[in-house]
């Protein structure tokens, strides 16, 4: 499985920057495919995900709180690439973003576990000027 992040950049403050998540062989239509960042000095911590259920043909996403409103996670499976759409970008969004995945649906808030995670991407920087 490989992961490719790209899209990072430099941006003002309430700007916007969408991050891609281009996967090989793995299939998205059943994994959970999840995006953290870490800032400098900071421990690397929960974004978003996006887990798809194939039992219940339907996906759920998660967000954290630090991000919910402003941020979009989405998925294309046709092209194996999932999406971080970022609106309203603060300064305290700095930070390097990596993609992660895993093969299978994870539950009951295992998704913002970066350890539950087993693979994972080369990282994008995101730098959010005030």
């Amino acid at each position: 499985v490989q992961l490719q992040a790209s899209g990072g950049g430099l941006v003002q403050a309430g700007g916007s920057l969408t991050l891609s998540c281009a996967g090989q062989g793995l299939s998205f239509s059943r994994a959970t495919m999840g995006w953290f960042r870490q800032a400098p000095g900071k421990v690397r911590e929960f974004v978003s995900a996006i887990i798809w259920y194939s039992f219940r043909n339907s996906g759920t996403t998660n967000y954290a709180d630090s991000v919910k409103g402003r941020f979009t996670i989405s998925r294309d499976s046709a092209k194996n690439t999932v999406y971080l759409q970022m609106n309203s970008l603060k300064p305290e969004d700095t930070a390097v973003y990596y993609c992660a995945a895993e093969k299978v649906a994870l539950y009951g808030g295992a998704w913002s576990s970066a350890d539950r995670y087993g693979y994972w991407g080369q990282g994008t920087q995101v730098t959010v000027s005030s």
